[in-house]
């Protein structure tokens, strides 16, 4: 019989082996190893850039923080591309902490480069940095934008933007919302066009390239995409303080999963059965493609500030559930202080497949499917404190209720696991 996916009875992790959640000195100094090679990398580069070049400009963003779990039998992980993190009674400094920086060099209002560093808590449980954007972009006339290179994924409204914390209103993006979306880049290309319809501005954006990032599952060598071919487009209206989209986009996988998912497949082929074969061909993810919509507006005006986002994905295969999600956040400022409150969901349905003539092999089925199970709510509450420019501290608690077969946005769910997790989470942002 296969190892199965995490299950109820998996074992966690041993002290300091792929869980930063159990070692906060391992922690820290990783991290500090992986900011100071970060700022390193980057300052090296902005000095050897040509000084007689005008407009050259360097930026630096990051959030120091940490997360305190007092309820819930399951790692508590930012999203999907996260192996581990703490579960109830543990604190972790790995789920939010990161660093950043970006370079821009603009020959003109026509032609700029940009490139884009970040370390953060990867799929390996290291802290190297990540080359999140390297692009050219020409802008013929005012009204058009062409880009090449490693584009950050503009797929959701705001996603481009989540590793800024300071740009976020909240500590994270909704986990519900988000941490499904393991895409932060892809090689390609984009072109976008603005034109005057009525008092305010339609922008459209095509977009289309190759995604090449890896997705731990377990503790086998991480799913990657592998060159999975991206396509897709957002249609954005402005007018005075209100922003709405409309977006679509797609990946075609390329591999199936790898470990116990991949024995599954074999067992299942193995004999050929026309019930078993079924199931494989169904279950599989290689040349499968994940269909995202999506639909927000945010409305920004004075101290007043509200975003409503929700997305449907629609899957190939039996594995990869087809779920529902989104999330309203609502924050208002007084003076130097933001309070805000949330409300964010996600829900799935699993694929119903046909007996594969073993009751041992159903259930093996069932489970497998059952791994990217969703179903549940979260409250959000938090106060952010704008106490520098270019500076925020942030205080947050997010209360998560679901049932027990809510499991895609959890890692290493224990025997009595039931859906259920309380987060209490203090980080400070920055960005110049």
């Amino acid at each position: 019989m296969p190892t199965m996916l995490p299950t109820a009875n998996f074992q966690r992790l041993p002290p300091g082996q792929l869980n930063p959640a159990t070692n906060l000195g391992a922690d820290w100094r990783r991290y500090r190893l992986a900011m100071l090679c970060c700022v390193s990398l980057i300052g090296t580069s902005n000095a050897h850039a040509n000084p007689k070049l005008p407009q050259l400009s360097f930026h630096t963003f990051g959030t120091g923080g940490t997360v305190y779990v007092p309820e819930g039998n399951a790692d508590f992980i930012r999203d999907v591309t996260q192996l581990s993190g703490p579960s109830a009674g543990q604190w972790s400094v790995a789920v939010d902490s990161l660093i950043g920086g970006q370079i821009n060099l603009k020959f003109g209002e026509k032609f700029e480069l940009v490139s884009q560093a970040v370390s953060r808590h990867r799929y390996d449980d290291s802290y190297r940095p990540e080359l999140m954007w390297a692009l050219a972009r020409y802008s013929p006339r005012p009204d058009l934008d062409l880009r090449g290179g490693r584009l950050g994924t503009d797929f959701y409204m705001r996603s481009d933007s989540r590793l800024v914390g300071y740009s976020n209103l909240t500590i994270r993006p909704s986990v519900d919302y988000y941490g499904g979306v393991p895409y932060y880049y892809f090689d390609g290309v984009d072109a976008s066009f603005s034109y005057p319809v009525g008092s305010g501005i339609l922008r459209s954006k095509i977009f289309a390239g190759f995604n090449d990032e890896k997705i731990p599952l377990e503790l086998t060598p991480s799913w990657r995409s592998d060159n999975s071919l991206v396509l897709g487009g957002s249609l954005d209206y402005i007018i005075g303080s209100w922003q709405f989209r409309f977006g679509y986009f797609q990946i075609d996988n390329r591999r199936n999963l790898p470990g116990s998912f991949e024995t599954l497949l074999n067992v299942l082929r193995t004999p050929p059965t026309p019930g078993a074969l079924a199931a494989a061909n169904a279950l599989a993810t290689a040349d499968s493609t994940g269909r995202h919509f999506s639909a927000g507006l945010i409305y920004d005006e004075g101290p007043l500030q509200i975003q409503l986002l929700i997305s449907g994905v629609k899957q190939d295969s039996a594995f990869l559930q087809e779920s529902v999600s989104g999330y309203l956040l609502g924050g208002y400022r007084l003076g130097d202080f933001t309070p805000y409150a949330g409300l964010s969901w996600s829900s799935s349905t699993p694929a119903r497949l046909n007996s594969t003539g073993s009751a041992g092999l159903d259930v093996l089925v069932k489970s497998a499917i059952a791994r990217t199970g969703l179903d549940q709510h979260t409250f959000t509450l938090g106060l952010r404190w704008d106490f520098y420019p270019g500076m925020d501290l942030k205080a947050q608690w997010d209360v998560m209720q679901g049932s027990p077969d809510s499991r895609l946005l959890y890692r290493w769910e224990s025997g009595d696991w039931n859906g259920r997790m309380q987060v209490l989470s203090l980080a400070l942002d920055f960005a110049f």
